[in-house]
């Protein structure tokens, strides 16, 4: 009687093409069958169900393997942020796999009775939208997407600062090799972030300055800068479960008269005059061609002397995060990168001075290590408070991003800038001593 294959077997030619000779994670199917690398390897991808391989035919490259992940037909046992690096390190440049594998997937798939009608992407994914970039409209789409997922898991995850950008892991001196130092909590880290901006926009120079917050989240950064430094605050966001929860942030913290926070889109903001702009991880969803719009729109709003903070996850050459990506179809929908460059150039052109560019690279991806351990040290809480789906969503995106951070391959930068008045003042302190 001859031998019958096994899953494994089968897998086997598919993975050789994919990952090379010597895959780095172990494989383990649902006949029982595995493949094991020699010696110790960091975990394992559990590959639950012939649909997972379907997946892949389908829309081979990090789409399927994401729709693979999120449906739950592939696990990733072990270590993650250690399977992902092992991965990226063995595959190959090509994010769709390469013609040889992808002519592999489908060997396998007939072989195993897994082709046929395309499986159904799971109901996380957001599908592909028409018409044009960045209208009011589809970006209302595109936030509530990803941030109205549920108020309780954005809590669960971020904390109690209730901060969904990077933050700062530095007391008053560095670890002296240019570091983060991660002795401070999250929450202090959080806190230390917002002082930053706060201190480079000049509020702890004069009590009682108009300040705007583009996309404020549910309101941490309007109520640091009112509670701290006595700052009017109005704070502007397009998703409507943020702005219901920062109003009753703001109430219950007794900052009412100095915080107003408004359901609105920055393109709405007219006719007003704020002593400083704080916009903290909302650049990302403005998109390229409408760049020069959005600052040519908040330096409308900016006194003489105004500073404008942009704080914004950047990519060397620039990035669209594509419809046939994971984090295009699951996590920010028509999201771009611009790089820090044309960020700088943008903002010149449309009045600005910058002064300071300051890179928080090392700090994102200690931030992001930390929600990923809060995600999984409260897995079935977030389950039941998501889905078991989006918390997957979550926690492979983060993961990933965070060793992009680590990598260089994404970069977050401040951007300080500020409008001269007609003599050329400027305003600004001599030095950065002034925010340390």
């Amino acid at each position: 009687m001859g031998h019958q294959a096994t899953v494994a077997d089968v897998f086997r030619p598919l993975l050789r093409a994919a990952l090379g000779p010597r895959p780095a994670i172990g494989f383990e199917f649902w006949d029982g069958s595995a493949i094991h690398p020699e010696g110790e390897y960091p975990g394992t991808m559990r590959v639950r169900s012939k649909d997972a391989l379907s997946h892949l035919v389908w829309a081979p490259g990090e789409l399927g393997l994401g729709r693979a992940f999120v449906s739950g037909t592939v696990d990733l046992d072990g270590d993650l942020f250690q399977i992902l690096r092992s991965l990226q390190s063995t595959a190959p440049r090509d994010a769709r796999l390469g013609l040889g594998a992808a002519w592999k997937a489908i060997g396998a798939a007939r072989r195993l009775g897994a082709l046929g009608r395309p499986p159904q992407p799971p109901p996380e994914e957001a599908r592909p939208r028409r018409g044009k970039l960045h209208t009011k409209r589809r970006d209302a789409a595109a936030i509530s997407h990803h941030y109205d997922v549920g108020n309780d898991f954005y809590r669960l995850v971020l904390g109690p600062s209730m901060t969904y950008s990077c933050a700062r892991f530095a007391a008053a001196a560095d670890d002296g090799r240019g570091g983060p130092d991660a002795v401070l909590s999250l929450e202090d880290a959080q806190r230390a972030k917002h002082d930053l901006v706060c201190r480079k926009l000049g509020l702890a120079e004069q009590r009682e300055m108009r300040l705007l917050d583009v996309g404020c989240g549910w309101g941490s950064m309007a109520m640091h800068a009112a509670s701290t430094y006595g700052a009017q605050v109005v704070g502007v966001t397009i998703s409507k479960a943020q702005a219901d929860l920062a109003r009753e942030r703001v109430a219950a913290a007794g900052l009412s008269t100095s915080v107003e926070i408004r359901l609105a889109d920055y393109r709405e903001l007219r006719g007003e005059t704020f002593d400083a702009i704080s916009s903290i991880g909302m650049f990302e969803h403005v998109g390229t061609e409408r760049a020069a719009e959005y600052f040519d729109t908040l330096r409308t709003l900016l006194r003489p002397e105004g500073r404008l903070l942009n704080h914004a996850i950047s990519v060397a050459g620039g990035s669209t995060m594509r419809s046939r990506s994971f984090i295009g179809r699951y996590v920010f929908p028509d999201g771009e990168l611009l790089d820090v460059g044309e960020v700088v150039l943008a903002m010149e052109r449309a009045g600005f001075e910058v002064r300071d560019v300051e890179s928080l690279r090392e700090h994102y991806a200690l931030t992001l290590r930390t929600w990923v351990a809060t995600l999984e040290e409260a897995w079935d809480q977030a389950v039941a408070l998501a889905g078991e789906g989006r918390a997957r969503v979550w926690r492979l995106y983060m993961a990933a991003s965070a060793l992009g951070f680590e990598d260089g391959g994404l970069g977050i930068h401040q951007v300080l800038a500020v409008v001269p008045d007609a003599q050329g003042r400027a305003g600004m302190p001599a030095t950065r001593r002034a925010w340390g």
